[in-house]
């Protein structure tokens, strides 16, 4: 039997006589798609990853199962069935051939043959042990709580809009394993998942379930003592849950308007009167906090104002009861909300009865460690780099472009406009448009920028600050193609609500202006727009959660959209060899507990005995920003003299300092060279050098053909071709790689075989791929008529145009078409479907002959 085979007569059997299908509440998902495959530059995917079959029980995957032919050992599928598992977080995982079944425990490392699947409750039971009797009442009764609150969850099917939207995997798995950990009774919850992968979407599936089951804070806590027929103790039997207690209070905190505005609309299916929006100018208006809903969304600032009778602050989230919201969603977490310097921590202290999930999706580093202690090793973590080779995220590439006025020092001819130059002193990256202003090197880079990129596609630069990206903005206008006023604006806080409204504008993917968004803070988070085809980077980015987070503003998919491009004018690309990239969370333990994570955050907040504020908001001077940097803290730890007597600050603050601007001599702009390089990525997405990926490719190469002519015979055919193309891809050297290499070593006429040869042996001799085809035709034109010669004329010229890519399989069609209008009109001309393909087949072997004359 093939494969399809031995699943239809031989798996499908077994498996419903262990009542998988057939008992209720059961499901078998065949040929279940865990990955879309990692898009391909030039379009089309990479192989996705694909489940014979999945076994759900009671709403929840609990195993998956790989299946081979009864002819292959049922060991051939084990290695993969761990590999999904493994993915899936699922604990079992089968290999099987139909007639022996191998069984994998993932949790405990147990496996081996056994007669026959789990059924159904035994494998509920064996990925969730009922609770047994220890003797402990208190955690009986915990257990038997959560199993209750396992199966209310899971009842609840996911909320999939109409059939518009379906989960990926790796939702699903954070979801579940939330709402576990609330089943269990856990009240800080953390999910690590890296920007574009839809956050929001899973935070509106959890709260649905709680919306749903009626879950809340108060009623978790009672006692529900449950006795053989499963009824409760105290009030009401589990089932029913959903009559008798009432909706749970949401909040949705976020630190930007947008973010909040993108979070109420994406909670759009629950009923129109569970959602509320606050806004401080509303609650002035009514004199009151809204509390007419069960889901409700606003910022942090919002909740931070607010002034009680006598104009002294009175933040307005004191005017909601401490226990009144049962779970609140913590957006972008690592921002400041769980720093317990932050005025935000404040809120959180003050709803602690409730519980609390942050998101962010930034792994555990020294500058957000706060965040993890606050709320403890994420529940679930998916990466960058797992998001672009599953597919979900869109890849990128790097442009580090240097320039000859990447720094800059006095010189007599150049005019000092404003300010003070300090002769000698060699200003850096970190000073321009801080402390100097150059506008012609600024104009040098937005030019190489416009030249290189398409200017028609959506773009974001991030400059030094806000006037900086007011000046970037006229330059970008007064250059670009596009005469349109509002080609490219400026979005920064000083924007205010135009900002706002040419930031949504943006955002619409059906609208083309603007098409340039110039920043400096504001859009390194936020940007859901999903068609941003160039990052530009005009400034440094010191922090690597901020670096991933402008990184994420290119993410997202969009059609026809095969990747992004990053512009790197400040060497921010240093920020890729980082070890923390995409590494996984350090352990860190509390100097204060001792413990993983933190539990001495607990204590309750002291009030200030000044202001009678928690926090105490009486002592919040303004810090002072950095005069050489511009950042506060200082981020650039410069050197120099001691603090001013007057002000005890070093630098000065009590003098305002004037930016130096410089006009350069007459003619020094068209001096000013550059230089762009494009890097190389390994199999682990890590960036490598061109001399570090040749010699990876070096090491490849001879486990896929042993010598030069087995190498001619599997590129002369467009099948075998396309095969070792793969094995390249799967190695870590996409085709894409190989045409940059090809640039680098000046072999862009030849074709990608003459690049393989040289990698292979060194020193081979490239030719162009017209003497190729020239070559070919003295040889091959005297075996072929006169329609065949002009067809194959035909594919040669778009050969010698495009590359070897005109020569698959894939191409026939269009070439036909091309050549003849129509695929009838060439079948009347060069025969039946099977001689056209054998000719075009078959001629490409005297391209790729050893010797060219």
């Amino acid at each position: 039997m093939n494969e399809a085979e031995t699943r239809a007569e031989l798996i499908d059997p077994k498996l419903k006589a262990c009542g998988w299908g057939i008992v209720e509440g059961t499901k078998i998902l065949r040929e279940y798609h865990i990955t879309q495959g990692k898009i391909q530059t030039g379009g089309g995917r990479g192989k996705c990853e694909i489940a014979d079959y999945i076994l759900v029980y009671k709403g929840i995957k609990l195993a998956v199962i790989e299946a081979k032919s009864n002819n292959l050992p049922v060991g051939e599928g084990v290695m993969q069935a761990k590999k999904y598992a493994d993915k899936l977080y699922l604990d079992t995982a089968y290999s099987t051939n139909g007639k022996e079944i191998y069984q994998i425990c993932m949790k405990t490392g147990k496996e081996g043959l056994v007669t026959d699947f789990l059924s159904p409750e035994q494998l509920w039971n064996k990925t969730y042990p009922p609770s047994t009797n220890t003797g402990d009442t208190s955690n009986i009764e915990r257990s038997r709580n959560a199993e209750a609150w396992r199966e209310a969850f899971a009842d609840v099917p996911f909320e999939d809009k109409s059939g518009s939207w379906q989960l990926r995997y790796y939702q699903e798995i954070a979801i579940r394993r939330t709402v576990e950990a609330i089943a269990q009774g856990k009240n800080r919850i953390l999910l690590t998942l890296a920007t574009g992968t839809g956050k929001t979407a899973i935070a509106f599936q959890i709260a649905w379930k709680l919306f749903q089951t009626r879950w809340n804070k108060s009623i978790y806590n009672e006692k529900l003592t449950m006795d053989n027929e499963g009824s409760a103790e105290n009030n009401y039997p589990l089932s029913t849950v959903n009559y008798q207690f009432r909706r749970p209070r949401i909040l949705f905190l976020a630190d930007r308007n947008i973010l909040a505005d993108q979070a109420f609309n994406a909670f759009s299916s629950f009923p129109e009167d569970a959602l509320v929006r606050i806004r401080p100018d509303e609650i002035r208006k009514k004199g009151k906090v809204p509390t007419n809903g069960s889901v409700f969304f606003t910022i942090f600032q919002t909740f931070m104002t607010g002034t009680d009778k006598e104009g002294k602050p009175a933040p307005y989230f004191g005017d909601y009861p401490t226990d009144y919201f049962d779970f609140i969603v913590i957006d972008e977490c690592h921002r400041g909300g769980a720093n317990d310097e932050s005025n935000w921590r404040g809120i959180l202290e003050y709803f602690s009865e409730a519980v609390q999930l942050g998101l962010t999706a930034t792994p555990k580093r020294e500058d957000n460690a706060d965040t993890y202690r606050y709320f403890g090793e994420p529940v679930y973590i998916y990466s960058l780099k797992e998001g672009i080779n599953d597919g979900f995220l869109t890849p990128f590439k790097v442009k580090r472009i240097k320039t000859t006025l990447d720094d800059y020092r006095y010189a007599l001819d150049d005019t000092v406009v404003e300010g003070e130059i300090e002769v000698g002193r060699l200003y850096e990256e970190k000073e321009f448009n801080r402390t100097i202003e150059i506008v012609e090197r600024e104009t040098k880079r937005v030019n190489i920028f416009l030249d290189e990129a398409n200017q028609n596609e959506k773009t974001l630069i991030f400059c030094a600050n806000q006037a900086h990206a007011a000046l970037i903005r006229d330059l970008v206008n007064q250059y670009a193609k596009s005469k349109d006023p509002f080609y490219c604006v400026r979005v920064t806080a000083n924007d205010g609500e135009d900002g706002e409204r040419f930031l949504r504008e943006f955002q619409d993917n059906e609208k083309t202006i603007p098409t340039i968004l110039t920043t400096s803070q504001k859009l390194s988070t936020g940007v859901d727009a999903r068609n941003i085809r160039n990052i530009v980077l005009l400034r440094p980015i010191n922090s690597m959660i901020e670096f991933k987070q402008i990184v994420g503003r290119g993410t997202r998919l969009f059609d026809g959209k095969d990747f992004f491009t990053i512009y790197d004018f400040v060497d921010a690309y240093k920020h890729f060899s980082d070890p923390e990239w995409d590494g996984e969370p350090i352990e860190e333990v509390c100097k204060k507990c001792g413990q993983i994570p933190c539990i001495c955050f607990d204590e309750p907040p002291q009030t200030c005995p000044s202001c009678g504020q928690i926090p105490c908001i009486c002592l919040n001077e303004p810090p002072s920003t950095c005069y050489y940097c511009g950042q506060s803290p200082c981020i650039c730890y410069k050197p120099g003299p001691e603090p001013c007597p007057k002000c005890g600050k070093h630098p000065c603050v009590c003098i305002k300092k004037v930016k130096v601007k410089v006009k350069l001599a007459r003619g020094k702009e068209r001096e000013i060279q550059h230089m762009i390089s494009t890097s190389f990525w390994s199999a682990d997405g890590k960036p490598i050098s061109a001399e570090e990926f040749l010699k990876n490719l070096f090491g490849e190469l001879p486990k896929l053909f042993k010598d030069e002519e087995e190498l001619q015979e599997l590129w002369s055919n467009p099948i075998t071709r396309k095969t070792l193309l793969e094995k390249l891809e799967d190695a870590g050297f996409p085709k894409s790689d190989l045409r940059t290499l090809q640039k680098l070593v000046d072999m862009e006429k030849s074709d990608l075989y003459d690049v393989l040869e040289y990698v292979f042996n060194g020193d081979h001799i490239a030719i162009t791929r017209e003497a190729r085809a020239k070559a070919a035709e003295a040889t091959l034109f005297a075996l072929l008529n006169d329609k065949q010669k002009e067809f194959i004329s035909f594919v040669l010229s778009k050969y010698i145009e495009t590359g070897v890519d005109e020569l698959a399989q894939e191409k026939l069609p269009t070439l036909l078409i091309n050549k003849y209008q129509s695929l009838e009109d060439a079948k009347e001309i060069l025969g039946e479907v099977a001689d056209i393909r054998k000719l075009f087949i078959e001629f490409q072997k005297y391209l790729y002959k050893q010797k060219i004359a």
